[in-house]
């Protein structure tokens, strides 16, 4: 019996998925429960397991992207250990063959799917599968996208491929986009050629006589040829009934840069001469193309969104951040005896935010709808960079941990984003976010808000200044803090009075601890 396993349900807000890894083959004989691939989610990365003991048949590859409940894999649950694919294959083969497939007469019309619920019309980017070609049930032949997201479009039958709409075309819901030529038994012998016991084919090979795939260039040779500016005609493929491949489109790429312009004639030389043309520098113009993550595509998508949908807006002071540096160097050795951590910078911004937070209510709101939530709790997002991408953990009520807590939570969250196994439950929510693009040199940024909240601090580089302190000049580590925030929810008077009372509470840490 095969097991059809589909995508599980790994959040409220997600969608789809992708494929980040695959740990067994296909054809692998799999346990009940081991782990078989890796899911990525927008906000998370999670593993896959097997529901049942079985040989894995894989049917979606390695950066695919699926809705929620596609199908995956399928397990069969009959097999047992000892067999693998390559036996099935090894029966089939020693079957006598049947007769090649052929054409049924019936014609699939293939029509853009609903995607979602406010998508009307999807843009089609990319054939993978040419004009002609023979395509497998489910086996993807193109991509559409739509304004939220990139979808691939699979096969709705087995047969010849005919295109109805090309590259770039828009597309409504519903609106034809291919056709399907139905066989049956495999791919049919050069239209219906096998009719007279294979003569015809042969024949037809021996003639040269042009068949659907003749002239046509497959997706790769495509792609090379379209990058150069070259065009298919003339270009003699070798690939099966006459098809262009990857190797001949580079090949013809070689001919044409080898191939010397057309002699002229010399023309007499004038006193003025044409300027020559620039000189041809040897090096390389490689470059690399990949496919953007399911958490990169989100990402984009929300900082877009937050700059077109809030009045956003940024002020700025300065720090000095001498008082805390002190006051690490001095009980910082007695603070990681105690409590087995490290006393960091984060601590004391946390807290420091915190009591300006509850202090200027304004700035931790949010607006929902035509209300404003205003938040009693501080649950602080810490940015971390994560190989993958940016992640924001949460630190919840952070207003009523102390020094040491905070520190421990913020190694905890910061560990688990570089190994990617934060939660959905720890990254999402939050009412204010802390980040800190001084850990790789930034001396100023303007940094912008996580939505849904209205505001966000920026912590930067600490740089050693001249600064003029009781009509004395001093040098003094310095850093700049930005604070970017909705105005429609919060006025000048509320977020230069938050800032002002983040310096206040930094400059003079011991107010930390006396909550004045």
């Amino acid at each position: 019996m095969s097991l059809e396993i589909k995508v599980p349900t790994v959040g409220e807000s997600i969608t789809e998925v992708t494929i980040g890894q695959w740990f067994k083959k296909d054809g692998d004989f799999v346990e009940m429960d081991e782990v078989i691939c890796e899911l990525e989610s927008d906000k998370a990365t999670f593993e896959l397991t097997a529901e049942a003991a079985g040989i894995l048949k894989i049917k979606a590859g390695e950066g695919d992207t699926l809705e929620i409940g596609e199908v995956i894999c399928e397990i069969d649950s009959s097999a047992s250990a000892g067999e693998s694919a390559s036996d099935d294959t090894k029966k089939e083969e020693s079957q006598p063959v049947s007769n090649k497939g052929g054409k049924t007469g019936e014609i699939k019309d293939m029509i853009v799917p609903t995607v979602g619920e406010s998508i009307t019309e999807v843009t089609l980017a990319n054939w993978l599968k040419a004009d002609g070609d023979f395509v497998e049930l489910d086996e993807i032949i193109a991509e559409v996208d739509s304004d939220k997201a990139t979808f691939e479009l699979p096969a709705e039958a087995t047969g010849i491929l005919r295109h109805v709409a090309q590259e770039g075309d828009t597309l409504e819901i519903g609106g034809l986009i291919c056709k399907i030529e139905v066989t049956e038994g495999g791919a049919p012998e050069q239209e219906e050629a096998t009719s007279n016991g294979g003569s015809q084919a042969a024949s037809t090979s021996v003639s040269g006589k042009d068949t659907y795939a003749t002239g046509h260039a497959s997706p790769a040779a495509a792609k090379i040829l379209s990058e150069k500016g070259m065009d298919a005609k003339g270009i003699q493929g070798t690939g099966k009934d006459g098809r262009i491949t990857k190797e001949d489109a580079e090949r013809a790429q070689v001919a044409a840069k080898e191939t010397p312009k057309a002699e002229s004639k010399p023309t007499p030389k004038t006193e003025a001469t044409a300027p020559s043309s620039a000189p041809k520098i040897a090096g390389s113009r490689d470059t690399k193309r990949e496919k953007m993550t399911s958490l990169r595509r989100t990402i984009s998508r929300r900082l877009v969104a937050v700059k077109n949908e809030t009045a956003m807006l940024t002020t700025f002071n300065e720090v000095n951040m001498g008082p805390i540096m002190e006051m690490r160097k001095k009980y910082k050795d007695q603070f990681k005896e105690k409590h087995g951590v490290n006393l960091g910078f984060m601590s004391f911004f946390t807290k420091a935010v915190c009591v300006a937070l509850q202090e200027w209510p304004a700035v931790n709101a949010q607006i929902d709808g035509n209300e404003i939530v205003y938040n009693h709790f501080c649950d602080i997002s810490i940015a971390v960079s994560a190989p993958k991408g940016l992640v924001v953990p949460v630190i919840r009520n952070a207003e009523s941990m102390s020094f040491d807590q905070i520190e421990k939570e913020v190694v905890r969250l910061a560990l688990k984003a570089r190994d990617n196994k934060l939660s959905i439950e720890e990254m999402t929510g939050g009412t204010f976010t802390l980040t800190n693009g001084g850990i790789f040199g930034s001396m100023m940024s303007t940094p912008i808000i996580n939505a849904p909240q209205s505001a966000i601090l920026g912590m930067h580089n600490i740089v050693e200044r001249p600064m003029a302190v009781n009509g004395e000049v001093k040098i003094l580590p310095m850093m700049y803090l930005a604070l970017s925030y909705d105005h429609r929810v919060i006025d000048g008077r509320e977020s230069v009075s938050f800032l002002v009372r983040v310096k206040q509470l930094l400059e003079a840490p011991e107010r930390l601890l006396f909550g004045v």
